[in-house]
């Protein structure tokens, strides 16, 4: 990225000029497995259950031109694309690989924020290899990954967190952009909301409701009319239109939260089967919970139904809860106006968060540690 003196304009007055690069791994998890078995490579394939009630983890390239991506179910994937090969997840092996491509990061950068096992935000503001430029350090990161892990990354490289993430999206697989300060605004203003890191699902469909397809429709919008209609989250959405983004890389994340689901064989019906269903899982979060000593006072219940209709509901207590059984009491009424159901349950889940010391941002975030119960 090229180095400047003063911010641009839409950073305001006071924002300081940061050199933010974003790494993500090219279809990370399908991407190993096509390395370490050279019989699935060029080939569509899926990580992931094969079974009915199999959910698809992460998919190639080759397949995901058929349609076929992260969250869809096996079934379906395999109607769409019917040459899919499923291998199973093997997360060892994909946590090996990430600490490799963190040790490389660690040479380029002092501040570096992992956000999953294949992405993260490095701040290279300070020339740590005495490269040049946040560019060439990028270009360098790409060319060592590849060599010491066989695999690509794209990357993003720009003044801020939420435009470097927008950038190492854009020329996916095995890309690099760069969008430096003073282009930011016009870079946002071109694509559609629903690329906005933190603009989830049903805030997408009930902006395009209101005419909001993209980040210039967002950017016309004055405040008054955001805060009516978004709330507190106004200010947040009139700065993500105009490319300003003053969040800092940090490189202790605190854990957001914490979770677990399970997918069932077969459909869960009776009151007494979801509840036992809800005991397991809570059980197995709060022991996750126990070894990081992670104390949470809000609680969030994931159903999908046997339509794959999924719902979400949560629900925040005064104190940190301080055993399984608080944990499970919280579920349960969350759970107990949802009963009896109608149709059956495939999957449920149950997330702990806002924990113990957290301080609140202005940042959308899903679970940073889901455990999946297969």
């Amino acid at each position: 990225m090229e180095d400047a003196a003063d911010p641009a304009p839409e950073d305001g007055a006071d924002a300081p000029v940061r050199k933010i690069i974003h790494v993500d791994m090219d279809a990370f998890y399908a991407s190993v497995e096509q390395r370490d078995n050279p019989a699935l490579r060029g080939k569509p394939v899926a990580v992931g259950g094969s079974s009915r009630r199999g959910v698809v983890a992460a998919a190639s390239y080759e397949a995901r031109k058929f349609g076929v991506r992260s969250a869809m179910p096996s079934i379906t994937a395999k109607r769409q694309c019917p040459d899919l090969i499923f291998v199973p997840p093997r997360f060892d092996a994909y946590r090996d690989v990430s600490h490799q491509i963190r040790a490389v990061f660690r040479d380029y950068a002092d501040e570096v924020e992992p956000l999953s096992l294949d992405e993260a935000y490095l701040d290279v503001s300070r020339d740590k290899a005495g490269l040049g430029s946040a560019t060439a350090t990028a270009k360098l990161i790409r060319e060592r990954i590849r060599r010491e892990t066989g695999l690509t990354a794209s990357a993003g490289v720009s003044y801020n967190k939420f435009i470097a993430k927008l950038a190492s999206d854009q020329n996916k697989p095995d890309g690099l952009t760069i969008i430096p300060p003073g282009k930011g605004a016009a870079f946002v203003q071109t694509l559609s909301i629903r690329r906005f890191h933190g603009i989830g699902p049903v805030t997408a469909a009930k902006m395009e409701g209101f005419g909001i397809f993209s980040g210039a429709d967002l950017a016309v919008k004055e405040m008054e009319w955001l805060a009516a209609h978004f709330g507190n989250s106004a200010l947040w959405l009139h700065n993500l239109a105009r490319g300003i983004d003053h969040r800092r890389v940090k490189s202790n994340r605190p854990l957001k939260s914490l979770g677990g689901e399970r997918t069932f064989f077969n459909d869960l019906i009776a009151d007494t089967e979801i509840r036992e269903a809800l005991a397991h899982v809570c059980t197995v979060v709060w022991d996750r919970a126990a070894k990081r000593g992670a104390r949470g006072r809000t609680v969030t219940l994931k159903l999908r139904y046997a339509d794959f209709r999924t719902i979400t509901r949560a629900k925040s207590v005064p104190f940190a809860i301080a055993d399984g059984a608080g944990l499970l009491a919280v579920g349960e009424a969350i759970l107990a106006p949802l009963l009896p159901t109608e149709q059956g349950i495939r999957l449920l889940g149950v997330t702990l968060s806002k924990f113990e010391g957290e301080e609140d941002e202005e940042e959308a975030a899903g679970p940073d540690d889901l455990l999946s119960l297969i």
